[in-house]
């Protein structure tokens, strides 16, 4: 009899944890911060449109809540943390995403329109956040400087450079969003791209990005995972997720190249004459403009 209890409370365990499993939702917070010039508020603004709709065509239990241009304030981002910690439990999962600028001064602090908010700030936000699982992926310039202080036993931090110190604009965030969509970057072939996943691809795309392009690296991606990485899943691989058309596959490595090409035009900037500059800047972001425009239809 007694042994017969133990078996049915070992069921009864295991059926309450998977149905936790099944109840579980995943709450998604991007942020596209200040970008300072007309070529990086386009950019982190079409970042943050590709991962919102990279998230919200996988299905699933998700709330997904991007901020970017003049609504990426932090004010902003404050309330949207606060709602998550009022409704997520226990069970669920928490994802936060920041791209754009941080800067570094002692301090980390991610750069937003108006008041910027410091990486001690974040971590106080996210330590209110009851989800026991929880991802931060700070793609900004600086962004290893915001390590010490959001860290945490129940956190994965990835970041865009090694220290505080490395404060030149990163790459990192354009190869981010190319391994959540590229099927490539599932591994293990279980149908999701996992936090190890994603950050191995990118890691990966940006050091070739600066081999390619012949140029010391000014960034260097980091992973503090406390062994969860490889079992938190950002995104599951879904017939939108994976594109396969080859006109749109076509036109993503259009806009990776009009990238490069900016990247090349900025490294440029000193050596060439202001009007100059600005023309040929102008003209690769209005192609930029109108590749993402027939990506997005």
């Amino acid at each position: 009899m007694g042994c017969r209890l133990k078996l049915l409370n070992r069921s009864l365990t295991v059926a309450a944890l998977f149905a936790s499993s099944l109840q579980a939702t995943t709450f998604y917070v991007t942020v596209a911060g200040l970008g300072g010039e007309p070529d990086y508020e386009q950019r982190f603004a079409s970042y943050a449109t590709d991962m919102e709709k990279i998230l919200t065509e996988k299905g699933g239990d998700i709330r997904v809540e991007t901020f970017k241009g003049p609504t990426a304030t932090k004010a902003n981002v404050t309330a949207a943390l606060t709602r998550v910690a009022l409704a997520a439990k226990p069970q669920d999962a928490f994802v936060l995403m920041l791209i754009g600028h941080g800067s570094y001064d002692g301090e980390y602090k991610f750069n937003l329109p108006g008041p910027d908010i410091s990486g001690a700030e974040l971590a106080t936000l996210l330590n209110k956040i009851p989800a026991t699982r929880q991802l931060v992926v700070n793609m900004t310039s600086a962004s290893g400087g915001s390590l010490d202080a959001l860290k945490s036993a129940n956190r994965v931090i990835i970041t865009a450079t090694k220290t505080g110190t490395e404060k030149n604009a990163t790459v990192f965030a354009r190869f981010w969003v190319e391994a959540l969509r590229d099927p490539s970057a599932d591994i293990d072939k279980n149908g999701s791209i996992s936090a190890l996943e994603a950050f191995q691809f990118a890691d990966r795309k940006t050091k070739a990005f600066y081999e390619e392009q012949k140029r010391i690296a000014t960034e260097h991606p980091q992973l503090q995972d406390n062994n969860k990485a490889g079992a938190f899943p950002v995104v599951r691989l879904t017939a939108a997720t994976a594109v396969t058309d080859p006109a749109k596959q076509a036109l993503q490595a259009k806009r990776d190249e009009l990238e490069s090409q900016i990247d090349q035009l900025k490294y440029q900037k000193a050596l060439m004459p202001p009007d100059q500059y600005k023309s040929q800047l102008t003209k690769l972001l209005l192609e930029l403009a109108k590749t993402q425009e027939e990506i997005d239809k």
